[in-house]
Order: structure tokens, then C-alpha cells, then sequence
């Protein structure tokens, strides 16, 4: 056997590969927080008095390494400092390892690394160290990187398995917008009405902290497997039954033509600029109303948390029916980010 492209692909291939393959070789886990066998998007260092420490790193192989909306250097940036921030942490500093082809243009590598720093210097956060290094050409292709996000969080922090039964669902925006991109720009399609989602979701984060506290329940960025492999951790993690309204999930209508085009379930389609939220349930009001008042004026309600079968989600369709909404599985889109 054989790595296949699925293992990266952030559906239950990829789970599955953690937890056989990883998970078993290591004694220690964890530093006292959270750690690898919790399966969140970040690692966490109690810090003592409440704080902690968080930790999250990430590697970017998107192709292209352009692509409207932005480029490899703004998604890596984000994505490491949005995972922080769905944990609850104020991201407060990055490290970057950039590996790139001999004969890579400069001048895109310079547009790469401006893109990181936009994003850096619109949150007030630090590159505190990195790394480059240059392959011979054609053996890797075009540019690779790595980045770690480091952030500082006060308890309770953002976990799935925080979820309650009455607690409701929410996102911060319209999602699968970075995935059908990507997905039409591999295919050799025109992208003409669709860009990238990829921008930070630290201000969502911080205006529902703001205003609902300890109300704020657990987040998550539907990044690889999309909002159904989100919805999926969210239920498995939390021991409960998820119930969302397909209805009800803002969704452009682009990226519903480009994943119906090629055959591809649209909620397993990648945000990179979006978060999945929960929330106690009679708060949802003033937490769409944060999240409007921070930029997100297409947030919206999607479900709830249920009682029920541990780990199920239920999806009403559209025209009145039920299904199970499965973890994404197989080569879902490869290289998205």
C-alpha cells in the first residue's frame, strides 16, 4: 500500500490516519491541555491564572499558488492564525518555513511574502522567526509553506466537546467559496463571479466573546471537508445529534453550480474565511447581531444541537426531506490549501 491523496484531504481519511497511524507511537499527547488526542484545530499550554497558551501549525500546498481572492501567502497566514482564534485565543504571533523551486519568480515570491504581511500587520501580529529553503528544480512544485500560530486564550476555551443539546448553530458567512474556486481553477474552468473567502475570522471571535462570554460555546474554521466534516467533529466530539437546515446555510450560488458541475457534495467545500459557531440557544440573536455589527452581515442560524444518536448529523433538505450529512470522504478537492 501506498499514500494516497485522500490522507491529506481533511476527510475521515485523514482522521483515520491520525488516530491509527500517529496517535498509537506517542506516550505523551498533550502538555496538560489540549492536545493531539482531542483532534481540535489547536494545541493549548495552561499558562496558569486561566490562561493559556495556544498552538496551531499548518502546511499550504494550494494550486495555484494564486488564485482570486489571494494567493499561498495570505491562506497561510490566516489559516494557522484562524485556527488560534476558533480556540479562543487572541492570535498574537506567527513563524513561518517557506521551501520553494529554484527558478521560482522573485517577484511573485515577493508578492507571497507582502500577502503574509498584510495579513500579520492587519491583526497586530508578529513574525517572531521562520525558515527558507530552495529545492532544485522539479523536485518540488513551485513553493510550500508552513506556518505555526500562536495565540493567548482565556478560559473556558472554544472545544467541540462544549456543545450542549439546545445549543444553536451558527456561521459567520457564506461557505465553499475558497473550495469552488480552487476546484474550478484545477478543472480549467473561468472564474469570473466567485472569489476566495480567506481573510481572518479574529474579529468574529472577539465580538462574541464580547458579547455573549461563557454564552460562546465552541468554533470551528470549515477549512478541509468543509462545513460537513465541521458538523461531523462537532457531533462526534460532543456526544450528541446535530440538526441543520440546508435551507437555511447561506451558500452562493456559484459555488452550487461549480459543485454540482463536477459532481462534488457543496458542503464539503473549504472556507477559508468563515467559522462555524455555537452557542448557547437563546443567545442567537444577539449573536448574529455581533457578528453583523463586526462584518459579518451574512451570518446566519443553521441548526441545533439535539439529543440523540452520539455523533449523527442531520440535514433537512430543501424540499422537506432528511439525511444523514456524512464525514467527506475520498480525494475531495487535492491541494486546496
Amino acid at each position: 500500500m501506498s499514500v494516497g491523496l485522500a490522507i491529506g484531504g481533511g476527510g475521515r481519511e485523514t482522521e483515520d490516519f491520525v488516530k491509527n497511524f500517529i496517535l498509537p507511537l506517542f506516550k505523551l499527547k498533550s502538555l496538560g491541555g489540549v492536545g493531539l488526542e482531542d483532534m481540535e484545530d489547536g494545541a493549548s499550554v495552561p499558562l496558569g491564572g486561566g490562561r493559556h497558551l495556544i498552538i496551531s501549525v499548518d502546511s499550504y500546498t494550494v494550486s495555484p499558488p494564486f488564485f482570486p481572492g489571494g494567493d499561498i501567502g495570505r491562506l497561510a497566514a490566516t489559516g494557522s492564525l484562524n485556527d488560534v482564534a476558533v480556540m479562543g485565543a487572541e492570535p498574537k504571533a506567527f513563524m513561518d518555513a517557506v521551501v520553494v523551486e529554484e527558478g521560482f519568480k522573485l517577484s511573485d515570491l515577493r508578492k507571497i511574502i507582502r500577502s503574509m504581511a498584510d495579513v500579520a500587520n492587519s491583526l497586530g501580529v508578529a513574525l517572531i522567526g521562520g525558515d527558507t529553503k530552495v529545492m532544485p528544480k522539479g523536485s518540488i512544485d513551485k513553493i510550500v509553506i508552513t506556518t505555526v500560530g500562536i495565540g493567548i486564550a482565556e478560559e473556558p476555551l472554544l472545544t467541540l466537546d462544549r456543545a450542549e443539546p439546545g445549543d444553536k448553530i451558527l456561521v459567520t458567512g457564506p461557505v465553499g467559496d475558497h473550495g469552488a474556486v480552487i476546484l474550478a481553477l484545477q478543472f480549467g474552468l473561468q472564474v469570473k463571479t466567485l472569489k476566495s473567502d480567506v481573510r481572518p475570522v479574529w474579529p468574529a471571535i472577539k465580538a462574541l466573546r464580547e458579547a455573549l462570554g461563557e454564552d460562546l460555546k465552541a468554533a470551528k474554521d470549515p477549512t478541509r471537508g468543509g462545513l460537513a466534516m465541521a458538523l461531523n467533529e462537532l457531533a462526534e466530539r460532543s456526544g450528541t445529534t446535530v440538526y441543520v437546515e440546508e435551507a437555511r446555510i447561506p451558500m452562493r450560488e456559484a459555488v452550487k453550480e461549480y459543485a454540482d458541475m463536477l459532481g462534488v457534495e457543496p458542503l464539503a467545500l473549504a472556507s477559508e474565511g468563515q467559522a462555524m459557531v455555537v452557542v448557547k440557544g437563546d443567545r442567537a440573536e444577539e449573536a448574529l447581531e455581533a457578528l453583523r455589527k463586526a462584518g459579518f452581515e451574512e451570518a446566519a442560524v443553521i441548526g441545533e444541537v439535539r439529543k440523540g444518536r452520539p455523533g449523527y448529523v442531520v440535514s433537512k433538505t430543501p424540499v422537506g426531506g432528511l439525511r444523514l450529512l456524512e464525514k467527506p470522504s475520498g480525494e475531495l478537492v487535492p491541494r486546496i490549501c
